[in-house]
């Protein structure tokens, strides 16, 4: 249990996608500009990590291995993740229109979000067992959607304070991620 928890943290706080391996830059920069996207984003991209961590275990151990054709690995987690993809575009274009319009193209994207493919070929090269696999999954989306509410809060503030317009958008957000970035290094040495 104690090693599912560091699992957890590890891939949450410490080896956090966006700010300690720089995986899925695209959705932070592009959908954190707007608290409510930023958290249907992450949730998005928490059941796709999930979802597809799980599938490819059983892909990887019972059909690639015993076959002995492991060098197809990101073919077949690439297909699995688009097909995840797809199914939850088509849940939230038919729930709620008005976030699948504000997500745009960002939605779709998840499928070449390296961070999902990431955690997928990180299960499989640290040999985690499926209960790992899935832990290692939510902790990679539990930690991404952390990240892209913490910096969708600050950007919300930041439209209101007195910038410099050299500052405005892009150039501030680069800054409030790089100290985003400190403050998670920091997790390292209490783990």
């Amino acid at each position: 249990m104690s090693n599912l928890i560091g699992i957890f943290l590890g891939m949450a706080l410490i080896n956090n996608f966006i700010l300690a391996r720089f995986l899925g830059l695209c959705p932070f920069f592009g959908v954190s500009k707007k608290m409510s996207n930023a958290i249907s984003m992450g949730l998005a991209v928490l059941l796709v990590m999930t979802g597809a961590s799980f599938v490819t275990w059983f892909i990887f151990h019972y059909v690639l291995v015993p076959y002995n054709v492991q060098f197809m690995h990101i073919v077949v987690f690439i297909l699995v993740i688009a097909v995840f993809v797809q199914i939850i575009e088509m849940a939230i274009r038919r729930t709620n229109i008005t976030l699948y319009n504000a997500l745009g193209i960002y939605l779709p994207l998840i499928t070449t979000n390296c961070a999902v493919l990431g955690v997928t070929l990180i299960n499989m090269n640290e040999n985690f067992s499926l209960a790992e696999a899935v832990v290692s999954a939510l902790g990679g989306g539990f930690g991404f959607m952390l990240v892209l509410a913490m910096m969708s809060n600050i950007r919300e503030r930041l439209d209101l304070a007195d910038l410099p317009d050299s500052f405005r958008g892009i150039p501030v957000a680069m800054l409030v991620a790089m100290l985003l970035g400190l403050a998670f290094l920091g997790f390292g040495g209490m783990i």
